[in-house]
């Protein structure tokens, strides 16, 4: 089994991801398109064989936001815990792939855009300019007037991150280490660039230039099999059981 990982995971396609508009605290549902993108990175991605093993998963978070909740639902995980915002009479799956308790959690809310929510970035910035403020805007360093500065927004993160690596990830290193070791992060765009930002110790004000779609997912580590060195996984394996040889039972 590989280090003890992180997947992140953007909510699928709203109108509003498509129109380039910054959507923090407005509820929007995901677009057709979008349930059906999950629907089809679920079946992809998701299983014994796949990225994402469900038996492996040891916690998952997700945002209040109903369009990430919903994206947790079309992955298809499989959980027996039952989803937070279901009814208490909800029936559990027939065949349950995951024993993963499911938490929502503010950590990880879409950075609060403030006076910006709504707009596109464009607008922002002619909206800055009509208040006398410097047009050239960068999130990553400017923030959002109303709303969260960079160092607010690495501020939460920081502490959902020391908490996965103490709660979830120490200790899990090495073959000798049984049981579900793997966190999943289910929330939104500027957020979760912000969380892989940290986990690697970069600065959120340096902006990580890094991209993560509607519906994609990412996946953090480690190098070393070490908890104090945190990494991005640019591409790995999937996880697969390897049945020994004959040869090999024998020995």
């Amino acid at each position: 089994m590989p280090d003890p990982r992180v997947f992140i995971i953007r909510h699928g396609e709203t109108e509003w991801s498509l129109n380039g508009r910054h959507t923090g605290t407005t509820e929007l549902p995901l677009t057709a398109n979008g349930e059906k993108r999950v629907r089809a990175t679920g079946k992809a991605l998701v299983g014994d064989d796949r990225l994402i093993v469900p038996k492996n998963l040891a916690h998952i978070y997700v945002s209040p936001r109903r369009r990430a909740q919903r994206t947790l639902e079309l992955l298809d995980l499989g959980c027996n815990d039952r989803y937070p915002w279901q009814s208490p009479d909800h029936c559990s799956p027939l065949n349950p792939r995951t024993s993963a308790h499911v938490e929502v959690t503010p950590a990880i809310c879409e950075w609060d855009y403030g006076d910006y929510e709504g707009l596109t970035s464009p607008q922002v910035r002619a909206l800055r300019a009509e208040r006398g403020l410097n047009p050239d805007w960068d999130i990553w360093r400017d923030g959002c007037e109303g709303g969260e500065r960079p160092a607010d927004v690495a501020a939460r993160l920081d502490a959902l991150i020391t908490e996965i690596r103490e709660k979830w990830h120490k200790g899990k290193f090495g073959k000798e280490c049984k049981g579900p070791r793997d966190v999943l992060v289910v929330a939104h765009g500027h957020v979760l660039r912000a969380f892989a930002a940290r986990w690697v110790g970069r600065r959120v004000v340096d902006n990580p230039s890094l991209i993560l779609e509607a519906g994609g997912v990412g996946t953090l580590s480690y190098e070393h099999h070490n908890v104090e060195e945190p990494a991005i996984i640019l591409g790995g394996a999937f996880v697969v059981e390897v049945e020994k040889s004959e040869e090999e039972k024998k020995t």
